[in-house]
């Protein structure tokens, strides 16, 4: 037989531990024990026959037992060779608050990435200015792309002849920035972060990105007072938003005798992968599976599986709703669906996704990431999609709640309308309702039959 105090005990050094506290103490703590995540004492749990122990999992979760956790994977905390983010003190249960994190150098960088929007004269000046401080007065060394070099533009700039032989050079997919990168300045539009992100398919060194693009969504700062801008980036006093990443997996399709035909491709990406149906004129017809389990076939255009930073690119304007880039989540839209209730969804950051050509396919797929590197989906291929354990380390102009909603207002127009006028004086309010309840009053009193 159980006693009342072993139920909820989940073994013999708890029974022990309850039946040595004074009787005012037990009920204290019972009550701790009923705070467990079954509502269904532990010894009782324990003692039921395992049908019954598994039809209440089942009951409770549901007939698909979880294999991956609800949170997103921690991030990793070092940005490059010498950035990595603040220790502080304000943590719950070893998850830092997002609001806290901060940039700390542990040891000065000397090596800094610049990138600029490409086939843009406006940004040559800025880009000479930029670079000049850099190698002069800060003594850092210049990483640039080399097709940034072969610009004929740049000729026209005297000063910039000493600089250009100072400047290491790379070439993007060929030449490995792995260790090599402590900071990266970005200057153009959003395309520029997004490019950078594609630069790091692992650890991605602090970005500090400057508006001198269209829209501007991911780069806060004004070129202005870039040398105060940068040096207190340099210092230690800045702010920092972890934008998540997507780790995209294209597994190909097995041959008869076992092997596949090409090495998985594995991408991260910053913004969204879009699997769509490319130049053909059928609707795509796609299975999409949550960490195994078949949530939906998506028949339209396509699907769209953004984080959060994505949130405001392709996927708002496919009807998604804008997500703060702290948020850990995956966005799942569709692209015209050929259904009225298929709503964007939110699922955890933590979660597998798994994107397959259904059966009863017409065409092939179109996968994109970040509107570049386009792959075809064939029958029997398939795309994995989960959190990356690597961000985008960005900084903040001021923080993380002020930048976000200042490019709301400012690059999408958020919630702007114009605003109803106010009542000058309430005086005008009240004399006109006395008016009309005199005017009525009187009317009524005219459709009175007369005396007799």
């Amino acid at each position: 037989m159980l006693s009342i105090d072993s139920l909820w005990c989940g073994s013999v050094e708890e029974l022990s531990t309850l039946r040595s506290c004074k009787p005012a103490e037990r009920s204290e703590y019972r009550f701790r024990r009923r705070s467990s995540k079954s509502l269904i004492p532990q010894a009782l749990l324990h003692a039921l026959p395992d049908t019954q122990v598994r039809s209440h999992r089942q009951r409770r979760s549901g007939t698909w037992p979880r294999t991956r956790s609800l949170n997103a994977p921690s991030p990793i905390q070092q940005f490059g060779p010498c950035g990595r983010i603040m220790k502080n003190s304000a943590m719950v249960m070893q998850i830092q608050d997002p609001a806290s994190q901060r940039l700390t150098w542990y040891k000065p960088p000397l090596t800094v990435l610049v990138i600029k929007k490409v086939h843009d004269a406006t940004i040559l000046t800025p880009f000479v200015q930029l670079v000049h401080w850099l190698v002069h007065d800060k003594s850092m060394v210049v990483f640039v792309e080399a097709a940034v070099l072969d610009d004929t533009l740049l000729k026209e700039y005297g000063d910039f002849t000493s600089v250009r032989e100072r400047l290491m050079t790379f070439r993007a997919g060929t030449d490995d920035l792995t260790d090599k990168i402590d900071f990266i300045i970005c200057l153009g539009g959003d395309g520029t972060l997004l490019h950078a992100s594609s630069l790091f398919q692992q650890s991605v060194p602090p970005v500090m990105a400057f508006h001198l693009g269209s829209l501007g969504f991911l780069t806060p700062f004004e070129f202005n007072n870039f040398q105060d801008q940068v040096m207190n980036v340099l210092e230690g006093h800045a702010a920092l938003t972890l934008r998540s990443r997507l780790q995209c997996v294209v597994l190909r399709k097995t041959t008869e005798d076992g092997k596949e035909k090409k090495k998985p491709t594995t991408i991260l990406v910053l913004n969204e992968v879009v699997v769509d149906r490319g130049p053909s004129p059928y609707l795509s017809n796609i299975d999409l599976f949550l960490d195994g389990k078949h949530i939906t076939s998506v028949q339209g255009d396509g699907l769209i599986v953004s984080t959060p930073t994505g949130s405001t690119a392709y996927a708002v304007a496919a009807g998604a709703s804008m997500i703060h880039p702290s948020v850990p989540a995956i966005m799942v839209t569709p692209i015209c669906p050929h259904s009225l209730s298929f709503r964007p969804i939110v699922v955890p950051a933590g979660v597998e996704l798994k994107i397959k050509l259904s059966l009863e396919a017409r065409n092939l797929a179109s996968i994109s990431f970040d509107g570049r590197s386009q792959l075809i989906l064939r029958p029997g291929d398939s795309l994995y999609v989960t959190t990356s354990v690597y961000p985008v380390p960005s900084i903040c102009a001021q923080d993380q709640i002020s930048d976000w909603f200042d490019s709301l207002a400012e690059c999408l127009h958020w919630n702007v309308r114009k605003k109803q006028k106010q009542i000058d004086e309430l005086s005008d309010m009240t004399h006109s309702s006395s008016d009309t309840l005199e005017e009525i009053d009187a009317n009524h009193h005219d459709d009175r039959p007369a005396d007799t």
